[in-house]
């Protein structure tokens, strides 16, 4: 693969776009691709849970559901290599050490690509105590490994190499690249989900949702190859083995931002298996309602969540190069954004939650439970959204730690001990709320930190930022 030229490869428009575009156009270029592409991934996971509850068998979305947690494990490697290495990228552009940002992708990749590979093992190697473990019974246990065959044992490496490759990607400012990878696999996964899933296809059921996602996967990642490709020497995304240098500093910037993500994200997969445990005390009508009630809820969570992931590199650059005052404006525009939208999805989740759950399952028990879930999780919101743009403005500054502190606040010290709480005095409904209690928590920990932050950065800035066109 031919080497990028240091000082000519960042094309204008890009440069443009980190130092000197409106805020409110740098984030909507940055975000609005990253948003549409969540949106996407989150409809390929309805489209799962659409299609296979009209086969109208609670055991078959009970697998979907209660498999959700190892696929989220997907999220430890994503966010080890692909948080860890886009932070370190973009702080690398800002200080124009293009070098750096070569050797960083070629890391982010293989490690991604060997830490797929022993994923997979591992599951094959000790599927039985997996399925146990994520709450599997004699009913369920058959459905799920079906499903976890084709996503796990088959697709770990096809799943975790496109979402790494999505965030190396969009590090210098293709949000648009990024998301149309991504957006290929979720739409080909839409598309071959009834004809996997359903009688008059191949009838798989749930094992047919999971062969629909490994296909998509491997489409995803051929898009990035392709373009890494085409774009060769005009982008410093580089997956060539010559540039696999495993040099100290950059080692360490990976990690230092990677591993407090990964280790939010085994959080996060901790929460759900115990929250899903705690609901399959109550069978299988619970937990399909539950899963349903959790996909319903990640589509505005996804909104928020790409838009802080939208704003990173443009936060992560101006933060290297020094210039406060526009990563401030660009905190405070998205910010401003995000929790405008996000009050009012939640006022209509809370009215349309019985319409809502309805659409996934005639089954009236399932919508009952369904709504009970929805109007407890869709309280947190609003909150949730200061809490993701605090993260993600820790992640792109290289704060690890903060990012880190937040996790465990959030999991450890907050949410899994309300489960535990609120399901003792409200059996079940309670366990719908523990994420609300948390996120208030958050939230305002977040605005205090996230203003600290700006407040230091603007003293210790040496010199006047550049003119910031309006």
């Amino acid at each position: 693969m031919a080497e990028p030229k240091p000082a000519g490869a960042l094309e204008a428009d890009r440069i443009q776009l980190f130092e000197s575009m409106p805020i409110p156009r740098a984030v909507m270029t940055l975000s609005i691709p990253t948003i549409v592409s969540s949106l996407v991934m989150v409809l390929y996971n309805l489209a799962d849970t659409y299609f296979v509850g009209i086969l109208n068998q609670p055991v078959q979305n009970a697998a979907v559901t209660l498999a959700a947690p190892v696929l989220l494990a997907f999220n430890a490697v994503n966010n080890l290599f692909g948080v860890g290495s886009s932070s370190m990228m973009s702080r690398a552009l800002g200080r124009k050490e293009f070098d750096v940002v070569r050797r960083t992708s070629a890391i982010g990749f293989y490690c991604s690509l060997f830490a797929a590979v022993l994923f997979s093992l591992a599951y094959s190697a000790f599927s039985a105590p997996f399925l146990t473990l994520l709450g599997a019974d004699g009913t369920t246990s058959a459905a799920t490994a079906a499903y976890l065959r084709w996503t796990v044992t088959c697709g770990a490496v096809p799943s975790i190499l496109n979402v790494v490759l999505a965030y190396l990607v969009r590090s210098e400012g293709a949000s648009l690249h990024a998301s149309i990878g991504t957006m290929s696999g979720c739409l080909l996964n839409i598309l071959l989900d009834p004809v996997f899933i359903l009688p008059w296809g191949l009838n798989m059921g749930a094992a047919g949702a999971g062969l629909a996602t490994f296909l998509s996967n491997c489409v995803a990642c051929g898009y990035f190859f392709v373009l890494l490709f085409v774009r060769r020497g005009k982008t410093f995304v580089c997956v060539d083995p010559r540039f696999l240098r495993f040099d100290k500093t950059v080692l360490r910037g990976i990690c230092a931002v990677g591993i407090p993500a990964s280790i939010q994200n085994l959080l996060n997969v901790t929460g759900m298996t115990v929250l899903n445990n705690f609901t399959s005390a109550f069978g299988s009508d619970a937990v399909a309602a539950m899963g349903i009630s959790q996909k319903l809820n990640m589509v505005p969570v996804q909104i928020a969540l790409g838009f802080s992931q939208g704003i990173m590199p443009l936060v992560g650059y101006n933060y290297a190069a020094g210039n406060a005052r526009r990563m401030k404006r660009s905190i405070l525009f998205a910010g401003k954004l995000m929790m405008g939208f996000m009050a009012a999805v939640t006022v209509g989740y809370f009215v349309g939650a019985g319409s809502l759950s309805a659409l996934f399952m005639k089954n009236q028990t399932v919508v009952a439970y369904g709504v009970r879930f929805l109007r407890g999780l869709c309280l947190a919101m609003p909150f949730l959204c200061m809490d993701f743009l605090g993260v993600g403005v820790f992640q792109s500054c290289g704060l690890g730690k903060n990012a880190l502190l937040f996790a465990l606040l959030r999991k450890v010290v907050l949410e899994i001990p309300a489960l535990f709480v609120l399901n003792a005095l409200f059996p079940l409904y309670g366990l719908a709320y523990a994420q609300f209690c948390a996120e208030v928590v958050l939230a305002v920990a977040a605005c205090v930190v996230l203003t600290r932050l700006i407040r230091r950065l603007e003293a210790a800035q040496s010199a006047p930022a550049p003119h910031d066109p309006e």
